[in-house]
């Protein structure tokens, strides 16, 4: 059975710091990762599940259909699940965009309940901390809910209620633009609230009443200095990396990860290539994208043989103007530095998989071990490694839960 920690001994940490790192010390750095929880933050799969003909108990391929999480590869990278996220596209932000958002938003959560109740012995929802250890002591996958962009709550909170009953238990105000919430750190139009905006305000205090984690990723370096402000529980960049090895702004610098670890807050690294480091332009692909994302439509709405031809034509393009990846080290440049400025009780695993993640030699989940043997070669201990893989987004999940509960006690006083 798995636990949360474990520790190891100082002469395997330093034969695995060691540069001759042998397929014998490989395979005991596999099975140290089959006895950690093994979490990642940020799982786009649900995007898949609303997809006619997506199976998710199959085995796929990255080659033969671009999704990168089913249960074979969890399986094979010793995944035991995260949070799966309800995402949804940044829309207008009039009633009309509201209304469609939320429709969209709720599918997406009813596409993760459908999963888990076709699948009962696979999958079970979590919504507890202590539901993670317990589900994988049954032999079952990790399902903790998230959303990514809040813009489907419109402007009427008590959506955040329904959403929790459904088992929400993160939530990220922003997405690519702003929105009613807050800043974007990428809208091309800049700020517009300067951070939080009164509604967004409303936000930090509605998910800190219900228990639910604040989500950072894609805000704005000042929505996440309110938040980390407003909020009475620690924040979590679910999927983010740093400015010190790529300035991008959807990165953030070592003064704004400080604070957020001082807050108490945790950082979960992003696998996003673009995010990563400076990659070469490619304005034919661009323009070919450009052309397929117009005839597609909605996924969603597509036959099993309309999501065929649209997939046979993402190969072509593919094919025609591959993409340039960043690589497993560029990555690892990432997440080495913020475990050096955060350290291993602040860092975490969120890949960005089936939204965009992904770079060369770790494409899908089954490649996560790699991430392990890395760690554990530059002297961190499974003790480290138990924290970043699941502890730490526990404490977050127990420290927002112990809030609301707090607010129950002294209502009833």
């Amino acid at each position: 059975m798995k636990k949360f920690a474990i520790s190891v001994c100082a002469g395997a940490v330093a034969a695995l710091s060691s540069p001759a790192f042998s397929a014998i010390d490989q395979r005991t750095s596999h099975a140290m990762h089959e006895e950690l929880i093994v979490m990642d933050t940020h799982l786009d799969t649900p995007a898949l599940l609303v997809q006619p003909g997506f199976d998710i108990m199959h085995e796929h391929t990255y080659d033969s259909d671009f999704s990168q999480v089913d249960v074979p590869r969890m399986n094979e990278g010793g995944l035991d699940g995260g949070f799966w996220v309800i995402y949804t596209p940044q829309g207008p932000v009039t009633e009309d965009g509201f209304k469609s958002a939320r429709d969209t938003a709720l599918l997406r959560a009813m596409a993760i309940h459908n999963m888990v109740a076709a699948n009962p012995d696979t999958f079970a929802l979590a919504t507890e901390p202590e539901d993670a250890e317990k589900i994988v002591a049954d032999g079952k996958k990790i399902v903790y809910v998230s959303m990514e962009n809040a813009y489907p709550l419109g402007e009427d909170l008590s959506l955040l209620n329904t959403f929790y009953k459904m088992g929400l238990r993160m939530v990220g105000p922003v997405h690519f633009k702003n929105n009613q919430f807050g800043d974007s750190s990428t809208d091309p139009d800049g700020p517009q609230f300067d951070g939080l905006s009164p509604l967004g305000e409303a936000l930090v205090k509605k998910a800190n009443e219900l228990g639910i984690i604040l989500d950072g990723s894609h805000s704005s370096d000042a929505l996440l200095e309110d938040m980390i402000e407003l909020s009475k529980t620690p924040v979590i960049l679910s999927h983010s990396g740093t400015k010190a090895v790529y300035d991008h702004p959807r990165n953030v610098d070592d003064a704004l990860l400080k604070k957020l670890v001082a807050s108490g807050g945790v950082i979960h690294v992003n696998a996003y290539s673009s995010y990563l480091t400076e990659l070469p332009s490619d304005p034919e692909r661009r323009k070919a994208f450009g052309v397929l994302m117009k005839q597609m439509g909605s996924l969603s709405d597509m036959t099993p043989e309309q999501i065929a031809a649209f997939k046979a034509q993402r190969k072509q393009i593919e094919m025609e103007h591959p993409a340039v990846k960043a690589t497993f080290e560029d990555y690892m440049a990432h997440f080495l530095h913020i475990l050096k400025v955060a350290g291993p009780k602040h860092t975490g695993v969120g890949a960005d998989w089936d939204g965009g993640g992904g770079v060369e030699t770790m494409m899908d989940v089954a490649a996560l071990p790699k991430i392990t043997a890395r760690l554990l070669a530059e002297g961190y201990s499974k003790e480290d490694l138990a924290d970043i893989w699941g502890n730490n987004v526990l404490r977050l999940l127990q420290q927002a839960q112990d809030y609301a509960n707090s607010l129950k006690e002294t209502a009833k006083e």
